[in-house]
Parts: structure tokens; sequence; C-alpha cells
């Protein structure tokens, strides 16, 4: 479903620029995505978002294999199940950012922390890094990842996506507020 939100926001940012009739296909584009965005995630019109809690700890513990390490709380980080699955979401968006950018052999490395307000998973491996402009490269040529993939889904969520990347490798800090959730 990446590829297919992917092109929907490619549409809808694409027809805004091109205006006229383009621009209402890029509006209902639009529409579209944030729809689907919303049935990803459980919801469904007028009915809310899914129901019930997850252990992120363990929901990111499945994405081990043998060249991702996952490491956490030794205890159940308790999240409501949309919020949860948006974070493995992005995780494993990034972990594929890794295999495909880096190799199948590279390692990478996943994070999490929880604190009573919010939780932060962290997401390294150890390539070479990105090169400088490569990301709005990549957005410019419609190839939209990092921006709806990752960044989207975060933002999505009230928390916020920062990237860091240098000669050692890339490192993704996704931070998510844990609002009405218990400690």
């Amino acid at each position: 479903h990446d590829g297919v939100l992917q092109v929907l926001a490619l549409v809808q940012r694409r027809g805004g620029e091109l205006g006229g009739d383009a621009a209402e296909l890029g509006r209902l584009a639009g529409e579209q995505e944030r729809e689907l965005r919303a049935l990803i995630r459980g919801e469904q019109p007028g009915r809310g978002p899914a129901v019930g809690m997850v252990d992120l700890a363990a929901a990111l513990a499945e994405l081990e294999t043998g060249t991702v390490t996952v490491s956490g709380p030794a205890t159940a980080v308790e999240m409501p199940a949309r919020p949860a699955e948006e974070i493995v979401a992005a995780t494993r968006a990034a972990l594929d950012n890794v295999r495909r950018h880096v190799g199948e052999d590279a390692r990478a490395w996943v994070l999490l922390q929880a604190f009573p307000d919010h939780v932060e998973v962290s997401v390294r491996d150890d390539g070479p890094g990105i090169a400088d402009g490569r990301v709005a490269e990549a957005g410019e040529q419609g190839r939209l990842g990092i921006s709806e993939s990752i960044r989207g889904r975060i933002e999505d969520l009230g928390g916020k996506a920062e990237l860091i990347t240098g000669a050692t490798g890339t490192e993704w800090e996704l931070t998510v507020p844990r609002t009405g959730v218990h400690a």
C-alpha cells in the first residue's frame, strides 16, 4: 500500500502545480490518499480508529533478523493499536531502505525507549550515509518513501521523524507522544 500512497501523493502535488483540471484531479487524489491511510490505520468512516492496546516492544521485536538487532525495555510498552502499527510500519520502511540502498547484508539496529509521555524509536545502519541533496532529489522524482512512509506516518501521529546521516551510516529518530497511554 505504500506505493499506492506515494502515487496518490505525487498526483496530488503535481495536479496542484499544473492547475486547471489537473488541480481537481490532484484534490481527489489527496482525498483518496487520506481515506486509504485511514483504512490502513484500521479506521472506518464514521467509526473512528481501531481500539485496543498493543505491546510496541513485542511488535518491533518481530522485525529482528540475522542482520537487524532490536533492543528495548524488558517490560511491555503498551500503546493504542493505531499508533503502534504506524510506528512499526515506519520502522519497517526505514529497514527496507537499508536493504535497498545499503545492501541485503547491511547491519541495522532498532532501539525502543519508552518514557511516560512519549516513545522514541531509533533505526540506525552501518552504511555510507545519504549523499547531500539525495532525499530532496528523490522527492522531486516522485519517490516519496521517506516523506510518506516514514515522516508522514510519524507526523500523522503528532510525532517527529528526524533523519541523521553521515559517513558512518544513517539514523532515523522517531518520537511519538503517548497521549492518553498509561506508562
